[in-house]
C-alpha cells in the first residue's frame, strides 16, 4: 500500500511525534526478525525509556496506515502489548488486566477482525488470553516457522472485549475521537501513477515516511451551529438611530505661539530655579540676557527664588545679578543672597560679583560675617572643616584682590583664624593678616 499525505496544517507539522533519528531507531527494531521479542523489548525500553507512550502511538499509526510488513507488524504489536503489560502488572489499582487501560486495544481487535493473514491473527489472539510462557523467547522467524496452517483459529466475542475496554478506558472528546488521519490509503488492482499493485510493497523506512504524518492531530468534524433566526420587529421596540460620527478637529498648538528668544529664555530660567540646566541651555540663557538686558525684568524671577537659582545654576545667577545692578531691586536681591545658607555656589557668586562690579561694602561685610557665623554654628566636624577651608580661601581672594579693607574686619577675621587654627587654610589666612598688619599703611 502507498500512503498519500494530504493537507497538512502548520499545527500538525509542528506536532511531529518523533525526530528522524528516533524514527530510524524504531524502524531498526521493527525490522529485526531474528532477535527474540524480549531482546527487542529490552532495547526498546533503553532507547525510549521516557517516551514509551509517544512511540507506542507512532507504532499504532504505522499499523493503522498499513505501512509495515508482516515482520514489522508482529514486532510492533508485541511492543504495544509489553508497554502496558509491564505498567499494569502489580499496579496499585488492583486491576492487572491491560485491556482495561491500554489505548491500543481497538487496533488489536480491529486487526484480528479484518486481517486476511492467519499468522497475524493467531499472534494477536494470544494477547487476549494468557500468552505462552515461551513467547518472549521466540523471534519473528521462529514464530512463523512454528505456525501450522492446519490449526483452526476460533474468534472469541470481540464485542465483549470492546465493552470491557470502553468501561475501563478514560473518556475521549467525541470530536477528537472522530478525527480522520491526514493520510490516504491507496489500494487497488489497477496500475496508477506507475505503481504495480500486484507486487508486494516494501515496509516502512525513514525515507518513505514524512515525519509530519506521525501526528495525533487529524481532521475533526466541524461543529455545525445553525444561524440564529431573525426576530420579528415589535412595535414597542426603540428605534435604533444611526448617528454619524463627528470628525474631531485637529488643533495646531504651535499657531500663535511665542517662538521668540525671550520666550525660550523665560522658560529656561523658570526651569533653572528647580534643576541644573545643560550647558547648551545655559548658553542660550546667557546669550539672551547679554543681547537684551531688560529681559531679566520679564523672566518671572524674584528675590525669593534667587537662593534656589544660585544653588542650581550659579553662572546664570551671576548674569542675572549683573543685569540687575542698576535697578532699584538690587538691594532686595543682595539681601536674599546674604540671607541664604552659605555654600560653595553662593561664595562663587559673591566672589565673581566682587571682581566684576563694585558691590556695597555693607553687603560684603555682612556676607563675610554670615560665613563666619555659619562656620561657628555647624556641629558636624567634617562639614565644619570643609566650610572653614572654603571661607578662608574666599577671604584670601578678597584680601589679595583688595576687594575689602582688612582693617574693617580685622578683629572678626583674626578671632576666626585663632578659633580654627588647627586647619591649614586658617593658619595661612592668619599669617596673611599678620603680614598686612606689619606693613606700613
Amino acid at each position: 500500500p502507498v500512503r498519500w499525505p494530504v493537507g497538512f496544517s502548520p499545527r500538525a507539522s509542528r506536532a511531529a511525534m518523533l525526530q528522524p533519528r528516533e524514527l530510524d531507531s524504531l524502524l531498526g527494531m521493527l525490522n529485526d526478525s531474528t532477535q527474540s521479542f524480549e531482546t527487542i523489548v529490552s532495547t526498546f525500553n533503553k532507547t525510549f525509556a521516557k517516551s514509551e507512550f509517544k512511540v507506542g502511538c507512532v507504532i499504532c499509526m504505522l499499523l493503522q496506515d498499513q505501512a509495515l510488513t508482516l515482520t514489522q507488524r508482529l514486532v510492533g504489536f508485541y511492543i504495544l502489548y509489553d508497554i502496558y503489560r509491564r505498567n499494569d502488572s502489580g499496579g496499585g489499582s488492583g486491576r492487572n488486566d491491560p485491556l482495561t487501560t491500554t489505548p491500543f486495544v481497538p487496533i488489536v481487535l480491529d486487526t484480528i477482525e479484518r486481517t486476511d493473514n492467519d499468522k497475524e491473527r493467531k499472534f494477536l489472539l494470544q494477547f487476549l488470553t494468557t500468552p505462552p510462557k515461551d513467547l518472549p523467547k521466540q523471534s519473528v522467524d521462529g514464530f512463523l516457522e512454528r505456525f501450522n496452517p492446519a490449526d483452526t483459529l476460533s474468534l472469541p466475542d470481540l464485542d465483549a472485549f470492546r465493552r470491557m475496554h470502553i468501561e475501563g478506558a478514560p473518556k475521549v472528546n467525541p470530536g477528537k475521537g472522530a478525527a480522520v488521519r491526514p493520510v490516504l490509503q491507496a489500494t487497488g488492482t489497477d496500475r496508477h501513477w506507475g505503481i504495480d499493485w500486484s507486487q508486494e510493497q516494501e515496509g516502512a523506512s525513514a525515507e518513505s515516511i514524512d515525519e509530519r504524518e506521525l501526528t495525533l492531530h487529524g481532521y475533526e468534524p466541524p461543529f455545525v451551529r445553525p444561524v440564529p433566526p431573525l426576530l420579528e420587529p415589535d412595535a414597542n421596540e426603540l428605534n435604533w438611530l444611526n448617528v454619524p460620527i463627528m470628525a474631531e478637529p485637529v488643533w495646531d498648538y504651535s499657531m500663535c505661539a511665542d517662538t521668540s528668544l525671550g520666550s525660550e529664555v523665560r522658560e529656561l530660567i523658570a526651569q533653572a530655579v528647580t534643576v541644573p540646566l545643560q550647558f547648551p541651555q545655559q548658553q542660550i540663557v546667557m546669550n539672551g540676557l547679554q543681547q537684551d538686558a531688560k529681559l531679566v525684568y520679564h523672566c518671572g524671577l524674584n528675590p525669593k527664588k534667587l537662593p534656589e537659582l544660585v544653588e542650581n545654576n550659579p553662572l546664570i545667577a551671576i548674569e542675572v545679578l549683573l543685569n540687575l545692578m542698576n535697578s532699584s531691586q538690587i538691594t532686595d536681591y543682595l539681601s536674599a543672597l546674604v540671607g541664604m545658607e552659605m555654600s560653595l555656589h553662593s561664595m562663587e557668586v559673591v566672589n565673581r560679583l566682587t571682581t566684576l562690579v563694585d558691590l556695597p561694602s555693607e553687603f560684603v561685610h555682612l556676607y563675610i560675617a554670615n560665613c563666619i557665623s555659619s562656620c561657628e554654628n555647624i556641629k558636624e566636624k567634617y562639614m565644619q572643616n570643609r566650610l572653614v577651608r572654603l571661607v578662608c580661601v574666599f577671604l584670601q581672594s578678597l584680601i589679595r584682590n583688595k576687594i575689602i579693607n582688612v582693617q574693617d574686619l580685622f578683629i572678626e577675621v583674626q578671632a576666626f583664624c585663632i578659633e580654627f587654627s588647627r586647619i591649614r587654610e586658617a593658619a595661612s589666612l592668619f599669617r596673611l593678616l599678620k603680614t598686612l598688619e606689619n606693613q606700613p599703611t
